[in-house]
């Protein structure tokens, strides 16, 4: 069976990443045989969707389980709704939560473990939500919107 991990590195010894939809890597390892791909997660970069469209992308490898540490509510449901079991909360490498999981020591979660992120962020000088990076700076120098309060 094929299982996807978030993982730092790309090897079975790297250490699990704690973010699903914006990991380094997964890691897609047949449990038969142990043999394993390597994919970089094009999806990290994304300013909003990204737990949306990881977790496509790991529908599409054939993945029947996902082990991670932590995953919003969008990414949960799109991976509960192609019939992917989530296993969230793991820390370590990727070797000892395969163990793990092939000694049925891992719990299925029912729920996402964090909250939903969709890339944006509150101004805080006027409580109106920004776009990523849409803050106001206070040196006022440079070429964004800054405004020099001296």
């Amino acid at each position: 069976m094929k299982v996807a991990i978030s993982s730092s590195g790309q090897d079975l010894n790297s250490q699990i990443d704690p973010r699903f939809g914006r990991c380094a890597f997964f890691l897609i390892v047949d449990t038969d045989d142990m043999s394993f791909e390597i994919f970089d997660n094009e999806s990290g970069a994304l300013g909003s969707g990204a737990g949306i469209q990881s977790a496509q992308f790991v529908a599409s490898k054939g993945a029947k389980a996902v082990i991670t540490g932590n995953c919003g509510p969008n990414a949960v449901s799109t991976l509960y709704a192609a019939g992917i079991q989530v296993f969230l909360g793991n820390t370590g490498t990727v070797k000892e939560v395969l163990e793990n999981y092939k000694n049925g020591n891992l719990t299925t979660a029912e729920t996402a473990n964090v909250t939903d992120h969709n890339g944006l962020s509150a101004d805080t000088a006027d409580n109106r939500i920004m776009g990523m990076g849409g803050g106001r700076g206070m040196g006022g120098g440079g070429m964004g919107r800054g405004k020099n309060r001296s």
